[in-house]
């Protein structure tokens, strides 16, 4: 905080150096705006979470996000001893089994052809990062390196890298969110940072998406430091493969062993801008502080920056992924669904308000049978300052491989994303109904839909909940006293709907645990037993219940768990958070596991919860 008010002290200086001269004269309105923003975001960390789809800010030591929570060594365990009674009373464990070693067993089992890496690039969806250099807010916050080492070791494969030309050296350019107050930092800096990950891991391919703001000079620089920096690691040829593969074809994933690729820009003619696709300034989704600041953003850029041409030894750094921005919608409409005079391999990059546009249209079938073949990355539209995020479910089922989430919040999409892959390298093999070998995408859109439709499997969960143990306390609350703590547990089930870009979600949840129905609960057990868990506190709950659902299965349906307090009617904040893949748990299903539970900022807490998954065909 202290740091932003220094920066605010000398905001006059920082927008006559680095702004355009017209938005000299918005800098006192933004100032007030930021100091506002400031203000209200220290007020609200001082108070519990209610919204189940925000988050707070992730440290650097968190590690969820991307799929890798559960692989550091979080707080140790403890079983309550109102869960040991339960698991006594149920018969759960084994023959010669301890409650160390249900602790210890996965609550997820990722099917390991979903994590082959013989397929092309486009079958994947790729965890990845949108404007991974800040630390904070889109508009104001810091740019720094480390979130490049922490967003990489925390499961993101595709990074990405907004570079601009140095006034003070031309041949360091920088990194930062243009026309915004975000500090800068050189490029060299981030790329050693990616490097050091690379050698670290020796793991799944680093995408690059590249955002080139530099002339033809800075563009030289970009390609000699990335040479220097990052030698071997690049990759900046096509693979050699046994197997002939066709110029516009991509390579299994494979044969890019753990290579850095490269996203470059490409221009076409007449192609969008990013303000033409993003018109969503207007939205009623988004807070005034966000609509007055976009629109400030806006004026700052009314001299429009000239479109640089990629100079050639950029462009043939673009080997695999040549991101574009179409002018038109032929390339999900054209028989070929390839572009028009466009580059060999192309990435359509495109913003969630664009692409929701398209949706709208009922274009949905057309661009998941484009996206089978080839890249689509979808980005946060411009009005989600506060790295708030766009939902990825909905574009995942669109077969969109590259959902580009702020990694600054650890809130609702965060969660998910962390679901989508965990227990992976970041790279998850999509539905076959998303793929290419489908028979139904060589047909007609309308055959298509109706095949999708038919793939899909009615399917019934029932999530039996036995209980939880040490929920996280929010600060300056009494844990022995029930009436600081009233703890239950809700959940929500996510999957895509038809048509296409549709997002259905059911809620359901466990009654408010309360101590005077633990007497009803523990009938029949040893005085002893009883009287230990009669004064159990209000942290270790026992629900003993389940929780229902039906739904259209099509390997995209997700469920996230929240343990709440009963507050009020208005307010019952979050206290902790996990989320699951179907998918995953079908390989434990009818078996007691114990998932740890995630904080608001996507560490690990001392909590776990007790369940048992099962999910049957109707």
């Amino acid at each position: 905080m202290d740091q932003f008010k220094h920066t605010l002290s000398g905001l006059g200086s920082f927008a006559k150096e680095n702004l355009p001269p017209q938005v000299t004269g918005t800098v006192a309105d933004l100032t007030s705006s930021v100091r506002n923003r400031l203000t209200l975001g220290s007020r609200r960390r001082t108070q519990p979470i209610d919204d189940e789809e925000a988050g707070d800010i992730i440290p650097l030591d968190a590690h969820a996000g991307g799929g890798h929570s559960t692989c550091q060594q979080g707080p140790q365990l403890r079983v309550s001893p109102a869960l040991q009674s339960f698991i006594a009373r149920n018969h759960i464990l084994g023959s010669g089994q301890t409650v160390a070693d249900l602790l210890s067993k996965p609550h997820i089992v990722v099917p390991r052809e979903l994590v082959s890496r013989d397929y092309p690039l486009p079958e994947y969806f790729v965890s990845s990062s949108h404007n991974t250099y800040l630390c904070a807010h889109q508009l104001f916050g810091e740019s720094s390196a480390d979130p490049y080492r922490h967003t990489l070791r925390a499961g993101s494969r595709c990074v990405e890298i907004d570079v601009w030309d140095n006034p003070d050296n031309v041949d360091e350019p920088k990194v930062t969110h243009g026309y915004t107050l975000v500090s800068n930092i050189p490029f060299r800096q981030v790329c050693n940072i990616i490097l050091q990950v690379v050698q670290e891991e020796r793991g799944a391919p680093v995408l690059i998406s590249l955002e080139n703001h530099c002339g033809a000079r800075g563009q030289e620089a970009l390609v000699r430091i990335m040479k220097e920096v990052w030698g071997r690691h690049l990759l900046d040829r096509p693979v050699e493969t046994e197997e002939h593969v066709e110029q516009d074809q991509h390579v299994p994933l494979r044969e890019l062993g753990s290579k850095i690729a490269v996203i470059v820009e490409h221009h076409l003619v007449n192609e969008a801008s990013s303000s033409s696709s993003d018109s969503s300034l207007d939205s009623s989704s988004d807070d005034e502080d966000e609509k007055k600041e976009k629109r400030q953003r806006k004026q700052a850029k009314q001299t429009p920056e000239i479109t640089k041409l990629i100079i050639p030894s950029l462009a043939e750094l673009g080997v695999y992924g040549q991101s574009v921005k179409p002018p038109d919608n032929s390339w999900f409409t054209s028989a070929s669904l390839s572009l028009k005079d466009g580059p060999h391999h192309h990435l359509i990059n495109v913003s969630e308000s664009g692409l929701n546009r398209l949706l709208s249209q009922g274009h949905g079938a057309a661009i998941a049978r484009h996206n089978s073949r080839h890249l689509m990355r979808v980005f946060p539209k411009g009005t989600r300052i506060s790295s708030r995020n766009l939902k990825p479910l909905p574009f995942w089922a669109l077969g969109a491989q590259v959902c580009a989430l702020n990694w600054q919040t650890f809130d609702a999409s965060m969660q998910i994303n962390e679901a989508m892959f965990a227990g992976t390298e970041g790279y998850v093999l999509k539905p076959s109904w998303l793929r290419p070998n489908n028979s139904a995408m060589v047909g007609d859109i309308q055959e298509y839909r109706e095949q999708v439709r038919r793939t899909r499997r009615r399917k019934r969960l029932r999530l039996v909940v036995a209980g939880a143990s040490d929920v996280p306390v929010p600060s300056g609350r009494d844990c022995t006293d029930s009436k600081e703590l009233k703890p239950y547990l809700t959940c929500t089930l996510l999957h895509p709907g038809l048509p296409f870009g549709e997002l259905q979600q059911t809620k359901k949840k466990t009654d408010v645990f309360r101590k005077h129905r633990l007497g009803a609960l523990i009938g029949g057990l040893t005085t002893t037993h009883k009287k230990e868990e009669e004064e159990s506190l209000v942290t270790d709950p026992l629900w003993d219940e389940t929780l229902e659902w039906e739904f259209e299965d099509d390997e995209l349906v997700f469920l996230r768990m929240f343990i709440k307090s009963d507050d009020s009617f208005s307010s019952n904040p979050v206290l902790c958070v996990a989320s699951v893949r179907l998918l995953y748990v079908e390989g434990v299903r009818g078996q007691w596991r114990f998932v740890r539970m995630l904080d608001l900022k996507g560490r690990e807490t001392a909590c776990s919860l007790l369940v048992k998954f099962e999910v049957d065909e109707i």
